[in-house]
């Protein structure tokens, strides 16, 4: 059911853990299924220059947090600003509907974690 990048990215999770002097720390939660992602950025000379995450939820929710550091690290709040569901979700290989809550919440979370670094 999971593609290799879904299942590497959930057993070998990318920038997991809290940040020390993190610039902004959020927390969105979905209320259907009660997956919690909690990430953090630091900025530096206008970019995200360290994202890290603390996900409690399902295989999918895990492996999309991890990816989404990756996919912020290095960009400024604009580009941060067009990552997509879609994006993440064909980045994992292409999430399944029944799973793919788990890439809008990564969306939810980069939207606010932008509302808060402005």
């Amino acid at each position: 059911m999971y593609s290799e990048t879904i299942l590497d990215h959930f057993q070998n999770p990318r920038n997991a853990g809290t940040l020390d002097a993190a610039t902004a720390t959020i927390s969105v939660e979905n209320p259907v299924c009660g997956d919690i992602l909690e990430l953090s950025a630091r900025m530096e000379a206008g970019r995200i220059a360290e994202a890290r995450f603390r996900t409690r939820g399902c295989v999918t929710a895990m492996a999309c947090s991890s990816l989404l550091t990756e996919l912020l690290r290095g960009k400024t709040p604009a580009e941060a600003r067009a990552i997509t569901s879609e994006q993440v979700s064909e980045a994992l290989g292409g999430l399944p509907p029944a799973t793919f809550h788990a890439a809008q919440l990564a969306r939810d979370a980069v939207q606010a974690l932008l509302a808060k670094l402005n």
